[in-house]
Parts: C-alpha cells; structure tokens; sequence
C-alpha cells in the first residue's frame, strides 16, 4: 500500500467524532466501552512514562495533554481534526501548543524533545507508514530518549482474527467494521520495526485491546 495518505483519510471520522469522542471514552458506546476501558489509568500510565519535553501525536481532544501538562510537563501538540483541535483548545485553555500536522508530516519542535507519545491513534498508519514514521523520531530523539504510545494492538494475526469474530458475534459491527478499515498490527510487527530503528522496546497489556509500547532510543 502507498504511503501517500499518512492516515489522513479516516479525518472525516475523526472530525464527526469531535462532539462525541470524550462520551466514548467515558464508555458511554457500548461497542467501544472494552476498548476504552482503563482509559483514565491508560493515559495516566503514558503521562508518567514520558519525560519533559514531549511531542504528542494525535491530540485529538486534549485528554492525553491535560495529563502532561498536569506532571510539568511541556508539550508539542500535533492534531490534522480542525474540530479536535478548538476542543483541545478549549480544554487546555492555551497551555499547549497545538499545531497542525500527523504522524509523517509535522512542524519541528522548537525545542529538543525527550519523549514521543500518542494515544489511541498509531493505527491510523499502515505498517509502511508505522515503519517511516519511526525513521523519523529516530532522528529527532538522543539516546535515552523514548517513544510511549497506548492503541489497539494485537499478540498475533490469529488474536486480530478472533477479535473481530467476536465483535460480529456480540452485534458490534461498528467495532468489526472498524478493526477491518483501520491498520492495526500485531506485537511482533512493532516490536520488529522499533528494533530496526534503534528502540528497544517493551510492551504491556492494559485491557482486551490496548497495550502501552514503551520504546527506548539506543546508544549507536
């Protein structure tokens, strides 16, 4: 698949999504309620992972930031939902900087980073893509520094399966349709393409779908 759409296609979804996204999280749609369950814990866990300078992909609206910013920490913020960012806007009241951009294609931190993070959002990625994207926050991290990100992942292609079958299963074709459209992969993909670009990566479950990817960049 070509890597001309850096996930960008799906921001339609994103941008009717804007008025309903914090309900979802709060497990207010049935169908999303085991994918968001833990969520508050979720961010909180990736929120104390990352270090002090932090680029936040996929800012949607604003609940991974509000969390950093609550730790001091100083945060880079890049969103491609008009919609999602004046949300985020409105709930950081300015004490973030929020900048259009995605996972290929962003404005350089003015400052050197330590942390690359993101919620909820990698997926949006083909494999490809997931592959360039971390060539890029290699050269924008030193040694030391750490990529924490939250998503949907899966142990192997038969766990991918069984999970949609499931949510066919339950009547939850919104959740099927979902795993089927979007690029969600499997362990040994990411931890194969975080090694191949100097992270050492380590990997923990936190509900049914989400895992925190913790990748550390290497010394060369």
């Amino acid at each position: 698949m070509g890597c001309d759409h850096m996930g960008r296609e799906f921001l339609d979804l994103f941008e009717q999504w804007a008025e309903s996204y914090d309900r979802s999280v709060e497990g207010y749609d049935e169908q999303y309620r085991d994918v968001f369950a833990g969520y508050d814990r979720i961010l909180s866990t990736v929120a104390d992972k990352a270090g002090q300078v932090v680029l936040e992909f996929g800012v949607g609206t604003g609940n991974l930031t509000k969390k950093l910013l609550e730790r001091g920490k100083r945060v880079y913020g890049i969103e491609p939902s008009a919609p999602m960012r004046k949300k985020a806007a409105e709930k950081l009241n300015g004490r973030a900087v929020i900048l259009e951009g995605d996972f290929l294609q962003f404005p350089t931190p003015p400052k050197p980073i330590d942390t690359i993070a993101s919620t909820y959002a990698f997926h949006h990625l083909t494999d490809a893509e997931k592959d360039e994207a971390l060539a890029k926050y290699s050269q924008l991290l030193h040694p030391g520094g750490k990529i924490v990100f939250a998503d949907t992942a899966f142990r192997d292609k038969e766990a991918f399966r069984q999970a949609i079958e499931e949510a066919r299963a339950r009547g939850f074709h919104d959740l099927a349709d979902d795993l089927e459209r979007e690029y969600y992969t499997t362990l040994d993909v990411l931890a194969s393409l975080f090694s191949k670009h100097g992270f050492s990566a380590s990997f923990a479950q936190q509900n049914a779908f989400v895992w925190v990817m913790e990748a550390v960049k290497q010394t060369t």
